[in-house]
C-alpha cells in the first residue's frame, strides 16, 4: 500500500499567527516538522499544504513538496484533502505541522493500523493521561474506547465522569493526539460531509465521523510530542532542542 504524509501548514493561527514559520533555532517551526515526518519508513511522500504563498516559498526554499491550498478550508482534513486530490495513495495521513518533535514510530503505526485491518478506514493515536491537570484541561480532547479500541466518543469534558468524585487513576483514561490515517476514498467523502451537530458542539472534527456511524480505531502509544501554540510554547522546545544536542 501506498501512504503519503501531510501537514496543514496554515499561516493565520489564532493564538500564534504565522507559527508555522516561526524561527526555532535557525529553522521554520514547519521545518522542523517536516524532517521528523521524512524518517518515517511507511511514508513515500511528504506534502506541505500551505495556504499563504510566503509559507509555499520557504517550505520549497528548504526542498519540501510543497502545493498552495485555498485560504477557506473549515479544518486541517479539507486542506489535506485538496492537497492529495491527484495522488494515488491509498493511506493518506494528515499531521499536524506545529509538533517539532513528533515521533516518526507514531506515525507509521497508524500506517499499520490500515494495512492490518482491511475494515479499518480512519485511525488517530491516544495517550494514557497523567494528572488531574490534564484531565480537567478543556483543551486537552478526552476520548473513550470499546473492547475493540474503537472511539465511542471524544469530548473537551472530563470523560468518563466519575460520578462519586475525581478519579484516582488518571493512567486509565485517555487523551487523543490529533493525528488521522485515512483510506484514501473515506477522505474524500468525510471531507463532503456537512458539520454534525456533536462537530460544531464540540468543536472535534473527528465527531463528525462518528456522528455518521463509522468507527475510528484508536492506537495506543506512549509517545508524547509537543504542540506549538503560543510563544511559550517556542521557548519550551527550543530549551529541549538545546539540550538533546548539547
Amino acid at each position: 500500500m501506498k501512504a503519503v504524509g501531510v501537514l496543514p501548514a496554515r499561516w493565520a493561527s489564532t493564538r500564534l499567527p504565522g507559527k508555522v514559520l516561526v524561527d526555532i533555532c535557525g529553522k521554520p517551526l514547519v521545518q522542523h516538522v517536516w524532517e521528523r515526518v521524512r524518517q518515517c519508513k511507511r511514508l513515500s511522500e511528504v506534502i506541505i499544504a500551505c495556504d499563504e504563498s510566503n509559507v509555499l516559498e520557504r517550505c520549497k526554499a528548504f526542498g519540501a513538496n510543497a502545493v498552495l491550498t485555498s485560504r477557506d478550508h473549515p479544518s486541517g482534513s479539507d486542506r489535506v484533502s485538496e492537497a492529495t486530490s491527484r495522488s494515488d495513495a491509498d493511506i493518506i495521513v494528515n499531521i499536524q505541522a506545529d509538533e517539532p518533535l513528533i515521533d516518526p514510530v507514531l506515525i507509521d503505526d497508524l500506517v499499520l493500523a490500515l494495512e492490518n485491518d482491511e475494515a479499518c478506514v480512519v485511525a488517530t493515536p491516544i495517550k494514557r493521561i497523567g494528572s488531574a491537570l490534564d484531565f480537567n484541561n478543556p483543551n486537552i480532547v478526552k476520548v473513550v474506547v470499546d473492547v475493540n479500541g474503537h472511539a465511542l466518543y471524544f469530548s473537551r469534558a472530563a470523560i468518563p465522569f466519575k460520578r462519586d468524585g475525581e478519579p484516582s487513576d488518571h493512567s486509565r483514561y485517555f487523551r487523543h493526539l490529533g493525528l488521522y490515517a485515512y483510506r484514501r476514498d473515506f477522505l474524500f467523502t468525510y471531507c463532503q460531509w456537512s458539520k454534525s451537530f456533536l462537530e460544531q458542539e464540540e468543536c472535534l472534527e473527528q465527531l463528525r465521523i462518528l456522528e455518521a456511524g463509522y468507527k475510528i480505531k484508536c492506537v495506543e502509544t506512549d509517545v508524547d510530542s509537543i504542540g506549538v501554540d503560543t510563544h511559550e510554547d517556542v521557548q519550551k522546545v527550543i530549551n529541549l532542542l538545546r539540550r538533546k544536542t548539547s
